[in-house]
């Protein structure tokens, strides 16, 4: 396996030699990745990759190779073995048949149901509505329908309607260094400048130049700091999910602020924002940022901008331990609220359109809690999104 894995990596264009994958085998040898999955990743890593734009190729292959090796211990402590949830069919039904499977009623009843399937449940199972397994309308498991689950061992949304989910997701990071095709976006973020002199002097001050040497009969250069954008701007990116749709979208919008915002932060999170959030997501559970430090680093006279389409089970905003992915102890309104609670200024972009908002509860949900300063990813929302926060 270790061959193929070497050889893949060279069909994929990365630099590595027999060297470096001798490097790999010594360490192995040496024990250095232990007994998990995840420690050879980074033992691997860290050996073939010599250069960080290859990190992303280098993961494609990895996780080809070595599908399936990967667990999560987060949530309910229970191993499901892999052959329950192996996708042998996937279920397809009509609206008609969808309209007649009814949910198991809240979020404390579906939990409870998970418990009691864990312990009673000792094979696989395909079809059917009631235990974990593949192509059927259960609530726990993963190719087929249910209007309210958990989804388990399948690595892609299809209806969009699973509560939580069972699996380790890896997300990308924005690319902060796009080219943009349009200007547009730049020119619609300058509605929010507040200009200012700051720093070393630096800058030729050219009538009080011509002033001194007016004054004093010889040469007097004057100088002074470069007038810059004072304003400074917090941005949470929602990613992951339905947001995949949208990375285009919000890589022009993240390009465009660095260059318009001298100071500017940005973090990620996921659907709603919850007790950590993280500034790289190949790093999201070793490398996590405490909301708390967030909230007491940056100042209130920071803006506030949020990116994300609002999508998800309305469990994720008023539910503890609704969060999708993780068990919180906090539901995810009670953090939104101390953010616009320290934060005057605060807006929501949304890249779905405005036509849409209706159909999904949870936007209606998040618009509420920002008193209607949610604003549809476009130019003219950009635009009315930085003249509230210009305000």
């Amino acid at each position: 396996m270790l061959a193929t894995f070497f050889h893949e990596l060279k069909q994929a264009g990365l630099p590595v030699s027999l060297r470096e994958y001798l490097t790999l085998m010594a360490g192995l040898n040496a024990d250095l990745a232990g007994k998990r999955v995840e420690d050879f990743y980074y033992l691997s890593r860290a050996c073939l990759v010599k250069d960080e734009r290859h990190l992303d190729r280098f993961d494609r292959v990895f996780g080809h190779v070595f599908k399936g090796l990967d667990t999560v211990s987060e949530g309910i402590e229970a191993e499901i073995p892999e052959e329950w949830l192996r996708r042998l069919a996937e279920k397809h039904l009509t609206e008609e048949e969808r309209a007649e499977i009814e949910a198991l009623g809240g979020w404390d009843k579906l939990m409870e149901t998970l418990k009691e399937r864990l312990k009673e449940q000792s094979g696989r199972h395909q079809g059917g509505n009631k235990w974990i397994g593949t192509a059927g309308t259960s609530p726990f498991g993963a190719w087929g329908y249910n209007p309210e689950g958990i989804r388990i061992g399948q690595d892609e949304n299809r209806n969009f309607r699973a509560v939580k989910v069972w699996d380790r997701r890896d997300f990308k990071d924005l690319d902060d260094t796009l080219e943009l095709g349009t200007r547009n976006i730049k020119v619609a973020l300058r509605r929010l400048r507040r200009f200012a002199r700051s720093g070393a002097a630096d800058e030729l001050d050219l009538d009080n130049t011509i002033r001194g040497t007016a004054h004093r009969g010889y040469l007097d250069l004057k100088f002074r700091p470069e007038r810059r954008n004072a304003v400074k701007v917090l941005l949470f990116f929602d990613v992951g999910g339905s947001m995949d749709w949208h990375v285009r979208a919000c890589e022009e919008l993240f390009s465009a602020a660095r260059s318009e915002f001298k100071v500017m932060e940005h973090f990620y999170f996921h659907n709603c924002l919850y007790e950590n959030v993280w500034k790289e997501n190949r790093r999201r559970w070793q490398a996590r940022t405490s909301t708390w430090d967030v909230l007491h680093k940056y100042p209130s006279d920071y803006k506030v901008i949020f990116v994300g389409d609002a999508a998800m089970s309305p469990y994720e905003i008023i539910v503890p331990g609704g969060s999708v992915e993780h068990v919180n102890e906090e539901p995810g309104v009670a953090w939104l609220s101390r953010v616009l609670d320290i934060y005057e200024r605060a807006v929501w972009l949304n890249p779905l359109p405005e036509r849409h908002w209706d159909y999904t509860p949870s936007i209606g949900m998040i618009g509420q809690l920002f008193s209607g300063r949610m604003f549809p990813l476009t130019l003219d929302g950009i635009d009315r999104a930085m003249r509230e926060l210009a305000r």
